[in-house]
């Protein structure tokens, strides 16, 4: 079997749902994250996944990529590992693209990075860490994580350059699977909410 990784990305915050920068600030998950956790691991475990019994699993460190790994039930399995944790934004933390865009206006962090914080660079070389953590052995991977390095990954799984994760969005509690097609990295699913739907 060629691996391939599950991404799971944390539950919402207060952050998320408003749409700022939420990198390293450990801020808690929602009610509504809490419970969108616990049907992420309902589904995680319901065929044809069925636990992903074999798979390894790792999880940010953060607060919130944490607690949605333990609601979802893989708390006790999953490795904490700082490579998963959100982009560093330095001095656009806790900022709205919009606050961002209103002294920097056509900002876009893809192409343009941030001030004071963690380069494109240092963030491609986590993204493709993972990546080649994930493909290290004959075996599934799942991570728990945060929207920005998770849609790193998607792009850098693919071969693609990190500004190709400005074309893919990821919604919280949102289960995306990446594998092969003929040979070639890619896409099975993306963004999947299906399970947070009543």
């Amino acid at each position: 079997m060629a691996p391939r990784i599950l991404l799971a990305r944390h539950g919402q915050t207060a952050w998320s749902l408003s749409g700022k920068h939420t990198g390293r600030t450990d801020v808690p998950l929602l009610e509504e994250g809490r419970r969108g956790a616990g049907l992420l691991g309902k589904r995680l475990r319901q065929a044809p996944l069925d636990g992903l019994t074999g798979a390894e699993v790792r999880t940010s460190p953060l607060v919130r990529a944490r607690e949605t790994c333990e609601l979802a039930g893989f708390g006790e399995r999953a490795e904490s590992w700082d490579t998963l944790m959100e982009w560093d934004y330095g001095a656009y933390e806790g900022m709205t693209p919009g606050e961002i865009q209103a002294s920097r206006p056509g900002w876009l962090i893809w192409r343009d990075g941030v001030p004071e914080g963690e380069s494109r660079a240092e963030v491609t070389a986590r993204a493709d860490e993972v990546v080649a953590w994930a493909r290290s052995a004959d075996r599934d991977v799942l991570v728990f994580a945060h929207g920005h390095i998770l849609r790193s990954i998607g792009a850098r799984w693919l071969g693609l350059p990190l500004d190709f994760a400005a074309r893919v969005r990821l919604n919280p509690t949102s289960l995306s699977v990446l594998g092969w097609a003929y040979g070639e990295p890619a896409i099975e699913s993306w963004n999947d909410v299906g399970h947070l739907v009543d």
